[in-house]
């Protein structure tokens, strides 16, 4: 057996070749004769194209008593337009292996359209006339409301979403429209009717103040003409979008439990705001965020996880809520996860500690090589689909970024060291000036959290 093997010729081993240098893709601008600004980017081998589109209307614009119908109004662009009924529409896009979706959000409202390249003149028709005369139906916009009051009960038995909406009344002034349910609240919802939804698409939804991303294969595309034919017919007044408010928060230390009896579990969200992306500081935060608690090996797991067991898992992350040049916009720095009943106290106990190690020690360079290498390294794979590279630019238009801000953002992390990721880290999660909400049994968990002295103690009904 041993000479057989001897005389068989082996095809020789693979060998890997050398890595290729790899950017996040730079757009290319323009703009439609109606005012829109349009990025596009061509990704070959991606056969399905995405577009993104932002529309200028935040949430803050949304009229006294009706919170929520920038919500109605976005889901209501998929229920028909002046050509057809909300079915042909859904039918019309099945038949071009085209989805589309749309959400609201403090910013404004965001668009998306999937389609194969191979059917995008039939795509972005549809999406053109979702967007340009969408019907807004009286049955349909009464069908959606009552979809999104149905869910709100749902959400409400959510501790994760309850811990949420706790947060953002304790940290907003309450006339603030970040202190309130970003989809509305029963009340608001059921106030909602088609003539609402009208005023609301009529006052702040125009070309003018828009912006479409195109991403994928565009080979043999004639984009100009394309776009010129379909979201080009798009009509609307040049008015300007309309100022909104720098976010200001109260991050007073304290603790409000959202009492839950006989809950098993207690749900944790520690939070408070901070830099956006437009301060020099973002990069270092987002390492340092990343190594207190990205991931399975960040040092909140490994204590509260793996040495203590109280937890399947504590994250910390950096949201942006709104971002603005001029140093008005903010980022949700916040810490969640949910721990067992009995060990509510003791896991926030360790929990400050974690904290008060980092500003007295600081990372070490494992923990900031181990993010880097977890951030940077995985760029590649995370954006090797059209929509994740229209997302992304479409988020850097709705936060007032540089096009190449994606790019620079990769090459900083790789750059930024141990103590400067330590010192954002520490100013993000600085531990007198926190809000914790937990959401669990008041009476099992309300005197043991008391003793830590985290805070003042507030209970509030869930």
């Amino acid at each position: 057996m041993t000479e057989q093997l001897a005389s068989m010729d082996f095809h020789p081993q693979p060998q890997p070749g050398a890595a290729k240098p790899w950017a996040f893709p730079a757009p290319q601008r323009g703009a439609l004769g109606n005012g829109l600004t349009v990025l596009h980017c061509h990704r070959p081998g991606q056969q399905v194209v995405a577009v993104e589109v932002n529309l200028e209307a935040p949430l803050e614009a949304e009229p006294q008593g009706l919170d929520g119908v920038a919500t109605i109004m976005a889901r209501a662009f998929n229920e028909g337009t002046d050509k057809h009924s909300a079915e042909e529409f859904a039918a019309e896009l099945e038949r071009a292996g085209a989805t589309l979706d749309a959400h609201a959000d403090h910013p404004g409202v965001r668009v998306s359209l999937e389609v194969p390249v191979s059917r995008l003149p039939k795509g972005l028709a549809l999406f053109a006339d979702a967007l340009r005369a969408p019907a807004f139906a009286d049955s349909e916009i009464e069908r959606l409301v009552a979809n999104r009051l149905d869910e709100i009960p749902h959400e409400s038995a959510s501790p994760a979403r309850r811990a949420a909406k706790e947060l953002s009344k304790q940290l907003f002034p309450a006339d603030a429209r970040m202190s309130r349910p970003r989809q509305g609240t029963e009340e608001t919802v059921a106030a909602i009717d088609a003539a609402a939804v009208r005023a609301f698409y009529e006052k702040h939804v125009r070309p003018a103040t828009a912006t479409a991303v195109v991403v994928g294969d565009l080979t043999g595309v004639d984009l100009d003409g394309l776009l010129a034919d379909t979201l080009g017919a798009w009509t609307g007044n040049t008015a300007e979008a309309r100022p909104v408010p720098p976010v200001t928060a109260d991050d007073t230390g304290r603790v409000v439990i959202v009492d839950r009896p006989g809950a098993v579990q207690t749900q944790l969200l520690i939070g408070r705001i901070g830099p956006d992306k437009h301060d020099r500081v973002w990069a270092a935060q987002i390492l340092g965020t990343y190594c207190l608690g990205g991931t399975l090996t960040s040092r909140l797991d490994r204590v509260l996880r793996e040495e203590k067991g109280y937890t399947y898992g504590v994250r910390s992350f950096a949201q942006v809520l709104r971002s603005a040049p001029d140093g008005t916009g903010a980022a949700m720095l916040a810490i969640s996860g949910s721990v067992d009943t009995p060990n509510t106290g003791p896991a926030l106990d360790d929990l400050w500690k974690v904290l008060r190690t980092l500003a007295a020690e600081g990372l070490t360079d494992a923990e900031r090589d181990t993010a880097v290498q977890n951030l940077v390294g995985v760029a590649p794979l995370k954006f090797e689909t059209a929509a994740n590279v229209a997302g992304t630019l479409a988020d850097q238009v709705e936060q007032h970024l540089p096009d190449d801000f994606q790019a620079r953002l990769y090459r900083q992390l790789a750059e930024t060291g141990t103590v400067e990721a330590t010192a954002a880290v520490v100013s993000a999660f600085p531990a007198d000036r926190l809000v914790t909400i937990l959401v669990g049994d008041a009476a099992k968990i309300e005197e043991p959290v008391r003793a830590l002295g985290i805070g003042e103690v507030t209970v509030v009904t869930g």
